[in-house]
């Protein structure tokens, strides 16, 4: 398992398109990833979960992956929430 602090860095946060995406890269994986704030944590391949979060732009996340592909999930995960 890998867990890893991530700060968003999408202009508007995530929401719709946003959060479609992210789930897009989030089921190539084979591994259960969840996405946490301090008061809640989905599966970050629940577009409905997701757009419950509200997460916006500078916010920090703990993103948590378990399974054979975890290192390769959370690195492009970061890259798809790092990224401008």
């Amino acid at each position: 398992m890998i867990t890893k602090e991530i700060v968003i860095n999408i202009p508007n946060g995530l929401e719709a398109r946003p959060v479609a995406l992210l789930v897009q890269v989030a089921s190539q994986y084979e591994c259960s990833i969840h996405v946490a704030t301090t008061d809640k944590r989905v599966n970050a391949k629940s577009i409905m979960g997701m757009m419950s979060m509200g997460i916006s732009s500078g916010e920090k996340v703990t993103v948590t992956a378990d399974g054979p592909d975890e290192e390769a999930a959370i690195e492009n995960i970061e890259k798809y929430l790092s990224s401008k």
